[in-house]
């Protein structure tokens, strides 16, 4: 009888979907992934899907394995580096020998933090993700708005890289909204707030009023 073929494995033996703690995990994504020279390349990763983990990214960016916060944040930092997200929706672990699924309660990143600087059209605004990300939103990435439609509220989402994106926290959320103005979209009186020249809708102004009747 024919066998199976089986994905490839790392060449020292391990694999993550048997790592059976954090620090095993993270050794073997850090010898994968060459942690410290800068992002890996995950994009141009093409591994065979080797199974899902039991991790998960709540919706406050904390990440849980096997069920247990996990409370290192240098580990956290570490996993992030090899998150993707490709075309069917779901995110993965990329090595350049395995990709394995795991769970993404909303967005797999916060953004915790911004800064605005400059006015008008040179107006720029940075966010710091909870894992240490320094991205200024603009035409490589841009900010939408999503209706919550449990609470009426807004939910800001920043892109970051690949198809990745860092949910606004609530705190910076209010600060950014801060920095809205009404702004004509396509012929649309929009509150709307701009970063290095690039103008992002938030709603129409004549439902924020409606709102805030």
């Amino acid at each position: 009888m024919k066998k199976d073929k089986k994905p490839p494995r790392p060449a020292d033996g391990g694999s993550i979907t048997d790592a059976r703690d954090t620090a095993g995990l993270a050794a073997l994504i850090g010898r994968a992934a060459r942690a410290g020279k800068g992002l890996p390349p995950v994009e141009r990763w093409n591994p065979e899907f080797c199974g899902d983990i039991d991790m998960e990214i709540k919706r406050d960016g904390t990440w849980f394995y096997l069920g247990t916060p996990i409370g290192r944040m240098p580990l956290v930092q570490l996993f992030s580096t090899v998150l993707r997200k490709d075309d069917d929706g779901k995110t993965y672990l990329v090595t350049p020998v395995e990709k394995i699924g795991i769970r993404i309660e909303d967005a797999p990143f916060v953004a915790v933090e911004m800064n605005v600087s400059g006015a008008g059209d040179g107006q720029v605004m940075t966010f710091r993700t909870n894992v240490g990300d320094v991205v200024e939103a603009g035409p490589d990435h841009p900010l939408r708005f999503e209706d919550e439609e449990s609470t009426d509220g807004l939910k800001p989402y920043l892109h970051v890289r690949g198809r990745l994106e860092a949910l606004v926290a609530r705190p910076v959320m209010y600060e950014l909204v801060s920095h809205g103005e009404e702004i004509e979209v396509r012929g649309v009186a929009m509150f709307a707030v701009r970063s290095h020249g690039k103008v992002f809708p938030i709603m129409p102004v004549k439902r924020l009023r409606e709102l805030s009747a």
